[in-house]
């Protein structure tokens, strides 16, 4: 064996199915194997490319030819027809699972994942390669399903996350097709600030909208959206859509009449609502006074400035509810279903948890486990249903264009995971073992269920002509909703000083028409 320092671009030879090693500037001469990986010249990132196919391409050119920090030192990749090719000037290498070892003695800066298609099982083995050659940084393309006409952008690569490894495969939706019912109309988006929202604006850059409104009452999570969105245009993503910002509360019934009339808005996806169960426990008049009058002033401003469709993005926690927010997003279902019978355009999609949202356990999980632990799961047979937040916001733009005579749709959110399988899984994707960082059992919460249905005894599902999207045929209403709307509003609006903010009130309301969600003994009046 020898080892000799080089200063040439690229150097290989194979002889019969022998093991390969990698080095960084070197000529490494082992079983007859001899690979060499350039060292570069420029300063800034090494940057390794994982996958040679054309999303890798079109981020290679675009750091070439855009001022960036890094250079591509090289292509990994698995296929044998272009191990040992080159792409413009750059090598590509391969297998990746030979780079365990090896780069770890002379590590890249950078690894960017730009393999759309690649499925949970490859991505995972890919990140663990990754992960053991001690990458500084690891980033990744999105789904093939966000790329849209077949051309990938460097903006575009995040950092890998827990989620991308933990959700089942997403399934493959062509996004300027499913779109195609919003070009030319102006949307907007409640809540636009929040983990759907934000999501539903990135993808509907691909939709040709012609304007893009963005509506919340938090004034931070809106300017980091929009300053988000423009980023994208301008490093090429999507159409020329013109995006709007627009600070208020949809609580405020005179200033959603006014803004609804002014924006002139076709088509509205209502994300907008309190979602923190336990938070929502204890402050229950805030979430129905948010979210149901939120949506019940949306409906009625939709109504009046002659809004073509609304679309309510709903949860599994509706379904025989026994939370308050459980309670609130039924009754939001309810008023938007109701609208039917007037002839209107509005429908509902409901769908379980989804992976990395602000209400989700994954943050939580994350700060627990940088923490050192413990992770706090409250029920060794709790179960929910996940999905990753694009394929989530892809099938809700898609359900938003199916069928005439709207109604409530369900998403597939296939089999159901056990909290504390994520709770281990999250923990190995941090490097850690459970002798590490244990999990701690902390009991069930006010308000929570062990498991999650995506829709009721009374309801009946049928498979509709897309993928993963089911139409549900509703129960007929429990309750008279003019009733249930003249109970609860003196409880969220001046007035009656005996129930003004009456939380005990609110309760006792509520649970007659919803009797799965109790009154605590201890539950206090204010």
């Amino acid at each position: 064996m020898f080892q000799e320092h080089l200063d040439f671009s690229y150097y290989r030879r194979f002889k019969k199915k022998r093991k390969c090693f990698f080095t960084s500037g070197i000529l490494t001469n082992r079983w007859d194997c001899v690979i060499l990986i350039p060292v570069s010249s420029k300063k800034g990132n090494r940057i390794f490319i994982i996958g040679a196919g054309f999303a890798g391409e079109n981020i290679a050119q675009e750091i070439s030819s855009k001022n960036h920090t890094g250079e591509v030192v090289a292509f990994l990749d698995d296929d044998p027809g272009k191990i040992g090719t080159k792409i413009g000037k750059i090598p590509v290498l391969g297998p990746i699972k030979e780079f365990a070892g090896i780069l770890r003695t002379t590590p890249a800066d950078e690894a960017i994942i730009a393999i759309p298609t690649a499925d949970k099982r490859e991505l995972t083995t890919i990140y663990r390669i990754l992960s053991k050659a001690e990458f500084h940084r690891i980033r990744i393309l999105p789904n093939i399903s966000q790329i849209v006409n077949g051309h990938a952008h460097l903006i575009q690569a995040r950092d890998i996350n827990p989620e991308d490894l933990l959700s089942r495969n997403p399934v493959v939706i062509d996004l300027v097709e499913s779109l195609s019912y919003l070009r030319g109309k102006r949307v907007l988006i409640t809540g636009a600030g929040g983990s759907i929202g934000s999501e539903l604006a990135r993808q509907l850059l691909s939709g040709g909208a012609e304007r893009l409104y963005l509506l919340g009452h938090g004034e931070n999570s809106i300017y980091r959206i929009d300053k988000e969105l423009r980023l994208l245009q301008e490093g090429g993503v999507g159409e020329k859509a013109t995006v709007v910002p627009v600070i208020g509360d949809l609580q405020d019934a005179e200033f959603t009449s006014f803004i609804l009339k002014r924006l002139k808005a076709d088509v509205i996806f209502h994300c907008a609502a309190h979602k923190h169960v336990p938070m929502l426990e204890h402050n229950p008049v805030e979430a129905v006074k948010n979210n149901v009058f939120g949506t019940y002033n949306l409906i009625k401003a939709a109504e009046a400035a002659g809004t073509e469709r609304l679309v309510l993005i709903s949860t599994d926690k509706a379904v025989n509810p026994s939370c308050i927010y459980g309670v609130t997003k039924r009754i939001a279902e309810m008023l938007v279903l109701d609208e039917r019978k007037k002839g209107h355009d509005f429908m509902v999609v409901r769908f379980g948890n989804v992976l990395g949202s602000r209400g989700s356990i994954i943050p939580l999980f994350k700060e627990q486990i940088l923490a050192g632990g413990p992770v706090t799961v409250t029920h060794p047979e709790t179960t929910r249903y996940f999905m990753t937040i694009p394929e989530a916001s892809s099938l809700v733009l898609k359900a938003g264009g199916v069928g005439e005579n709207r109604g409530l749709y369900v998403l597939d959110m296939g089999e159901p995971l056990k909290i504390v399988e994520l709770a281990r899984q999250m923990i190995h994707f941090y490097g850690f073992s459970e002798s590490d960082i244990p999990v701690s059992y902390i009991g069930m919460r006010p308000g929570e269920k062990i498991k999650e249905r995506l829709w009721s005894e009374g309801e009946e599902p049928s498979q509709t002509e897309y993928e993963r999207i089911f139409k549900v045929e509703s129960e007929p209403l429990p309750v008279s909703l003019s009733q249930l709307i003249r109970e609860i509003e003196p409880v969220c609006y001046a007035g009656d000083e005996t129930l003004y903010r009456n939380r005990k009130a609110l309760r006792t309301i509520l649970s007659r028409y919803f009797p799965g969600m109790r009154v605590p003994d201890d539950e206090s009046e204010y």
